[in-house]
């Protein structure tokens, strides 16, 4: 059974993620007509990551974390968000080469979000908000 707080922030952290996934398929959507869709999507996991640092440290992660220096936690969290990043990229690429239209990139992000979230929250937990 999972424990109230750990709940509390499991959800926290999956709202987090719905908003990281809104940040990231837009910020795509808008870069992808100048850079393509495969450096639009480093681009705009990079703005994901930034929007759900600044919520995570704010909301689910904010019951007596270790508090960095804003500019040092925040390249932490960045840095810490690699090994998802890798998992994420991996799943966005694989939807991309297997379905054809408009909505594979948005479907992509899906994939990739989900793929990744776990590593993402065990590195956030234990990497960057750890008590």
């Amino acid at each position: 059974m999972i424990s109230g707080p750990l709940l509390r922030r499991l959800l926290s952290f999956g709202i987090a993620g719905v908003i990281g996934f809104v940040v990231d398929a837009g910020l795509l959507y808008l870069l992808a007509p100048h850079v393509g869709w495969y450096a639009g999507r480093v681009l705009s996991f990079w703005g994901a990551a930034t929007a759900t640092w600044l919520i995570n440290r704010r909301f689910t992660f904010a019951d007596g974390a270790r508090r960095l220096p804003l500019w040092h936690e925040y390249l932490r969290y960045l840095a810490a968000m690699l090994g998802g990043a890798l998992v994420n990229y991996a799943a966005y690429v694989a939807v991309l080469h297997a379905l054809q239209g408009p909505a594979a990139p948005l479907l992509g992000v899906a994939a990739g979000s989900i793929a990744g979230m776990g590593v993402n929250y065990l590195s956030a937990r234990y990497l960057v908000f750890k008590r």
